[in-house]
């Protein structure tokens, strides 16, 4: 029989002079009373993965397990991704991370091309078991992830990032229909600022060629990192696992590598104005 383990995060606190302690893996600390349990004994049973000596071991060990600070290990334990096939384009320095984290993660990970995210965008072989995730070191141009922003349509999930000058966009996964989307981010962000027109403008291509400051190797682990937490999130078992990072903006700054986060939500579809002349004279 599999004996329990604590739970990643999960510890027990010895107090000299005092009564033992659980620390959670959120951080808290609750009293634990063993009954007639050896402390000892059980501490060898959750932590070294010796069979409970005795039925009061056994009973505290299942208490740790019912309130989830102990679990009972699988034959074939595997990573967050596993089962999850990542495929990844765009710029290497930010891919390149990306993908060791996703594959150290467990997930089977692809180089793709935009040729093949067009192919899933249009539903051929589309599958709720993979994503797609498009980084670029420079702004992305309109249109570029027109036919990507239809991936969540056809079950495919779709994640980007893009640098404007020193500052480098994370935009949120989208998993399902009604998720953001890239053109949605663009319309929040022309819509947040007065400075609407010349935004986009600066997407259009109308500026001065780029001239960096290109992420370094400590700022594309952080960027990766990012999104593979992103991905982690995803990857949740659970009805409506992920949905804050389905939310979450985040822009980096690459001077500093700082992060912030700005909520962003879909925006929803309006009907078309009419036409010159088409109301009644």
């Amino acid at each position: 029989m599999t004996s329990s383990r604590l739970a990643p995060g999960a510890g027990i606190v010895t107090v000299p002079g005092g009564r033992p302690a659980v620390r959670t893996a959120e951080g808290e600390f609750l009293h634990l009373d063993t009954g007639t349990a050896d402390l000892a004994a059980l501490t060898r049973h959750l932590v070294g993965g010796e069979a409970a000596p005795d039925a009061e071991v056994a009973r505290v060990a299942a208490a740790f397990e019912r309130e989830g600070h102990a679990v009972r290990p699988g034959p074939e334990e595997g990573g967050a991704l596993t089962g999850r096939t990542v495929l990844v384009l765009g710029d290497a320095r930010l891919t390149g991370p990306l993908a060791r984290y996703a594959a150290a993660e467990g997930a089977r990970t692809r180089h793709a091309t935009p040729e093949h995210v067009g192919r899933l965008a249009d539903g051929e072989g589309a599958d709720a078991s993979t994503v797609v995730v498009w980084c670029l070191d420079e702004p992305a141009p309109p249109a570029l992830w027109d036919a990507a922003d239809r991936l969540p349509a056809h079950g495919t999930a779709w994640l980007r990032c893009h640098r404007e000058g020193a500052h480098l966009w994370t935009e949120p996964l989208a998993a399902a229909p009604g998720d953001v989307t890239s053109a949605h981010v663009r319309l929040r962000r022309l819509a947040a600022t007065s400075a609407h027109r010349q935004l986009a403008a600066y997407w259009a291509g109308h500026r001065t060629p780029d001239n960096g400051p290109h992420p370094g190797e400590a700022a594309c682990a952080l960027v990766a990192a990012l999104l593979t937490a992103d991905l982690l999130a995803w990857a949740a078992p659970g009805p409506g696992s992920g949905l804050p990072a389905r939310r979450r903006l985040r822009r980096v700054d690459l001077r500093d590598l700082t992060v912030t986060e700005h909520p962003v939500l879909p925006v929803p579809p309006v009907a078309p104005l009419p036409g010159r002349g088409s109301g009644p004279a």
